[in-house]
């Protein structure tokens, strides 16, 4: 069974900047597509970035510029660098990992605040 363990969330100013990390239980290199989804109060779970096999990335509009996504195979890991954070980014970000099946991390809260 694959596990998917987030971290570094927490509260933090608008303009300010975290890492999400995201530990997977096996080598990421398994996994087709790997990504961050965020899910704000009364929204729909939205994908804000994904990292391909192949190092292919996408990150969506409303993120583009702020955020980056890398993965370091030899730790098993996948990372979501956000800067300049907005209020507006406040949500629970979940890591997702796809190769038969999606498998979701269990979130981690982001809240953008002053």
């Amino acid at each position: 069974q694959v596990q998917l363990v987030e971290s570094g969330g927490g509260l933090v100013q608008p303009g300010g900047s975290l890492r999400l990390s995201c530990a997977a239980s096996e080598s990421i290199f398994n996994f087709n597509f790997m990504g961050w989804y965020r899910q704000a109060p009364g929204n729909e779970r939205e994908l804000v970035a994904q990292i391909g096999k192949g190092r292919n990335t996408y990150v969506a509009n409303s993120v583009n510029g702020r955020f980056t996504i890398s993965r370091d195979i030899t730790e098993n890991t996948m990372f979501l660098r956000m800067n300049s954070l907005k209020p507006e980014d406040t949500a629970v970000y979940y890591c997702s990992a796809s190769k038969l099946r999606v498998y979701w991390g269990q979130g981690t809260q982001v809240t953008v605040s002053s």
